[in-house]
């Protein structure tokens, strides 16, 4: 076994097992499989991870590159939430054929719908390659860091990807102490078998989102189909049903406070080792901007939705994702604030360098970290305000996709060779096409204009572009949208972008001169122009100084905590967790139960509401009290229910099984109270809120009449 190896094993024994708290690597399970057998797990380690054999892991796969998913029969079925095939089901939709909003199911293959663009990843392997990568990188920083590892992560990846049939992945683990190679094999003919209405897939809709009790059927179901033999190939129509490894029992048995749960996924990203003065930038300065600027977004948007059925369509998805962030970062800042993270965090970190200076180290990190936030803060509402408010507008970025033209041309005295032309003429166009999707004229001409005012009115005066001098502001002290508004006509009105056949006219015969006249070119050149040359650099040596700093942190902390249990921070590889299904008191005198039933469901049912409407054959089906088999003992029907396991975004539609590796439900939340767990975990607070197995079976089985999908699946009852 490499020391590399070693080192990491030793790495996972910091901080004490949990059996609510960490995200770990299911290869690397050791010593967390007592605690998980102690809770009630009824598997080995090897059911759970192996390469040798079928496990649970080769039943489990990455969704759509943002989200997971689980097999669930023999023949390609899978599972996943309904926002996680949102996208790929609004696709699909039409005015006239909506399957968002009244619900899809194929009662045979030749039903099922190409959603394309939507990817199924499947892992097969893990390798420790840190001895290789650290050889490489040797002590380099900076710059030239980035070089090397980026080398090295190339030519390990070339030569693993066996000439491009795998997919092959170098990720960094604890803060770039660790480094494992993954191996995966990509499925592209992903096709949808099933969908709930949307007002049960997102039932609640944003002023649900992130609460418990919560009543929302967020699922959907999808086929991957593969060549002859069962190895990737695209879209075609005589592909087959893949067939999985390993795919999920079902149990509609029903689960009970106490009940072990164990979760498998991809979740996205933590930041559990970020400082307090880090903390302290986000509740103060990052998190409010993003919210200020996704406010103003969302309620524009929601109008033009609300006035225009094509419209809602077309910006439905992205809406959606815009909203979900919106509130997470609300929820974040409040929840940081109560639990008052960066006092406990500060208090640690006091700790820490006593412990530095105790062992003659030294470095004093605390310092180099507050010195590091302090001359990056006044630069950070800048640089959130180009993401979330200059980007806004589908007019911006399809702008600054014309960068790359614009620059080989200042390049080269205006002229290009017809190569050259070509391939950047390919770079424009795809830049264009990837934002026409989300681009509706009326919309975005007031985007552009409340987010031209937003960033003039919230960024220091002092790092403007100069577009506003120029061109934009004519009265200093008029805060109206009147200027604004003037200068988006005039922009929307001079440029060949703001409509599809003038911009392949452009194309056609592009010139230097014309690109430089362009009203739109112009506005976002002199965004992006700016920050390149002003705070890009000062952003980039804030990041570069951030990464070597947090891996000198962690790693010293592996030092000083070695006695410990810990897990690397989420980084959209393959995790596990495990815990119970859990009640929790969120504030004193209120308790929440560990379920939720359909009575909740019709107790919030509003007829014609945007958030809490619901089928007719939903409510016939509840008066005839018509569960079959998927009631509990009591009668009632299960909606939801939640565990203490620790999950993050990336893990929505994530399997949560019980001891027996079946499945009980799918992940696709966590709870208000527990939003500072990306940053901050609290054991008292967290929870997973599942969609119940047996709501999912009764939807599709009552309402959907897809009995074919039941037949498939192995339920156990």
């Amino acid at each position: 076994m490499k020391r590399s190896f070693l080192l990491f094993i030793a790495v996972v024994m910091m901080f004490g097992a949990r059996a609510d708290e960490g995200m770990w690597i299911p290869m690397l399970i050791g010593k967390n499989y007592e605690e998980m057998q102690r809770l009630g797990l009824r598997l080995t380690a090897d059911d759970l991870y192996s390469i040798n054999h079928s496990s649970l892991k080769d039943a489990i796969l990455q969704f759509g590159g943002g989200c997971t998913a689980e097999m669930i029969s023999d023949n390609g079925l899978l599972l996943t939430n309904h926002h996680c095939g949102y996208d790929a089901i609004a696709n699909l939709s039409t005015v006239d054929r909506d399957l968002l909003d009244n619900g899809f199911w194929a009662h045979n293959l030749t039903e099922e719908l190409p959603a394309q663009g939507v990817t199924a990843l499947f892992l097969q392997s893990m390798e420790d390659v840190t001895d290789k990568v650290k050889a490489a990188v040797g002590n380099a920083t900076g710059e030239e860091y980035n070089k090397k590892f980026d080398d090295i992560r190339k030519e390990i990846e070339d030569k693993e990807s066996n000439r491009g049939k795998l997919v092959a992945n170098v990720r960094s683990y604890f803060n770039g102490n660790q480094f494992f190679l993954l191996i995966y094999k990509r499925y592209t003919d992903v096709r949808l078998v099933g969908t709930p209405p949307k007002s049960l897939g997102k039932f609640g809709g944003d002023t649900d989102n992130w609460m418990w009790p919560r009543h929302t059927s967020d699922f959907s179901m999808f086929r991957i189909y593969a060549d002859e033999n069962n190895e990737p190939k695209p879209y075609n129509d005589k592909n087959v049903p893949y067939h999985p490894r390993k795919f999920l029992p079902v149990s509609a048995k029903g689960e009970h406070e106490g009940d072990y749960a164990m979760i498998f996924g991809y979740p996205g990203r933590t930041n559990r080792y970020e400082v307090s003065y880090g903390v302290d930038l986000a509740i103060n300065v990052t998190n409010p901007a993003t919210v200020t600027c996704r406010d103003l977004r969302l309620a524009i948007m929601r109008r033009h939705m609300d006035m225009n059925k094509a419209t809602y369509l077309q910006l439905t998805s992205s809406y959606s994702s815009i909203a979900n962030y919106w509130k997470y970062f609300i929820g974040q800042t409040e929840q940081l604030k109560r639990l008052d993270v960066v006092s406990s965090k500060a208090a640690a970190e006091a700790e820490f360098t006593k412990w530095e200076r105790a062992n003659n180290m030294n470095d004093g990190l605390m310092g180099k970290f507050a010195a590091m936030y302090k001359d990056y803060t006044p630069y950070a509402k800048h640089t959130t305000y180009l993401t979330e408010c200059f980007r806004a507008p589908s007019i911006s970025r399809m702008a600054t996709a014309m960068k790359p033209l614009y620059d080989a041309y200042e390049r080269n005295d205006g002229k290009l060779a017809d190569d050259s032309l070509a391939k950047y003429i390919r770079i424009a166009k795809s830049g264009y096409s990837a934002t026409l999707k989300t681009y509706d004229l009326a919309t975005d001409k007031e985007m552009f204009a409340e987010m031209t005012r937003l960033f003039y009115q919230d960024v220091a005066k002092d790092q403007l572009p100069d577009i506003y001098a120029s061109k934009i502001i004519k009265d200093k002290d008029d805060k109206s949208l009147g200027q604004y508004t003037q200068y988006t006509d005039y922009v929307f009105s001079h440029t060949f972008l703001a409509d599809s056949n003038s911009f392949n006219e452009f194309c056609k015969s592009p010139s230097f001169s014309k690109l430089k006249k362009d009203a739109a070119v112009q506005y976002a050149l002199s965004f992006v122009t700016n920050y390149t040359k002003n705070y890009q650099p000062k952003v980039e040596a804030f990041s570069s100084k951030r990464a070597e700093l947090s891996k000198e942190y962690v790693h010293e902390l592996m030092e000083q905590q070695k006695d410990k249990l810990s897990y690397p921070d989420a980084n959209s590889t393959m995790r596990i967790s495990y815990g119970s299904v859990l009640s929790y008191d969120p504030q004193d005198g209120v308790h929440c139960n560990y379920f939720t039933t359909l009575d909740g469901l019709i107790a919030k049912y509003k007829p014609g509401s945007d958030e809490f409407d619901a089928p007719q054959s939903l409510i016939d089906l509840y008066k005839a009290k018509d569960y079959g088999r998927y009631a509990d003992k009591d009668g009632s029907l299960h909606t939801c229910f939640i565990t203490n396991n620790d999950i993050t975004g990336g893990n929505s539609g994530s399997p949560v099984m019980n001891a027996n590796g079946e499945l009980i439900g799918a992940a696709f939340d966590g709870n208000w109270e527990a939003m500072s767990g990306d940053i901050a975990f609290d054991k008292k607070y967290k929870r997973t809120i599942v969609c119940d197995i047996r709501f999912i079976l009764f939807l599709i089985d009552k309402m959907g009449h897809a009995d074919n999908l039941i037949k498939e699946m192995d339920v156990r009852y």
